[in-house]
């Protein structure tokens, strides 16, 4: 029959339309800005740095391995390595980025760049209220805007956030029983080292 699609859309239309006085199910229109819907722990928009505890700079997971400004398809990340270090999260010595920045004016939302980072120090945010009047300089995010530390990261990916902090608790015990084995070892080493001069001294009497 000609027109039979146009007929049922019209229909679908009329039903949705009626339906919703009658059935909050079919009301799907939310008051933005003042009426919002929980976003989804799926969504992604822009990447940001996750760091540790309270300092932003201290806590900073990102190691400047440039991984992810390597494997970036827009090539939308810049770094620039630290000449000194300092402990990452699980506590051992690495470089840290003096410089990092996001162009989100090119960014494409991929999540390349979190898929390839070995050290869980990028993720994306769900946030995408990020209009400015700025085109240049109000899209180009410093190292410090990026910066959100793991609590935000858990509240808005639970199930990811609670593995990567089970597989960071477990290398930082790996690191503390590494540690704590170099330490007795030394010990152990030193009081033979003692016991063996004790020896020496008493045979010399």
């Amino acid at each position: 029959m000609f027109g039979e699609g146009i007929l049922k859309g019209l229909a679908e239309t009329a039903r949705n339309f009626f339906g919703s006085y009658v059935s909050k199910d079919r009301l799907t229109t939310v008051q933005f800005p003042e009426q919002r819907l929980p976003q989804i722990e799926a969504a992604r928009n822009f990447p940001f740095l996750v760091y540790d505890g309270e300092d932003w700079q201290q806590g900073m997971r990102c190691v400047s391995c440039f991984i992810c400004e390597k494997e970036c398809p827009p090539k939308c990340i810049f770094i620039e390595k630290s000449t000194d270090k300092k402990p990452d999260a699980v506590g051992k010595p690495q470089f840290y980025p003096k410089v990092f920045n996001i162009d989100v004016s090119v960014c494409m939302s991929c999540q390349i760049c979190v898929e390839v980072c070995p050290f869980d120090a990028i993720k994306m945010d769900v946030a995408f209220e990020h209009s400015t009047n700025n085109r240049f300089a109000g899209l180009l995010w410093d190292k410090k805007e990026l910066a959100k530390p793991n609590e935000y990261y858990r509240q808005i990916h639970p199930i990811e956030a609670a593995a990567v902090d089970a597989a960071l608790a477990e290398e930082r015990a790996k690191v503390a029983a590494k540690a704590k084995a170099a330490a007795d070892a030394k010990a152990a080493a030193i009081a033979a080292a003692a016991a063996s001069t004790s020896v020496e001294v008493a045979t010399e009497k």
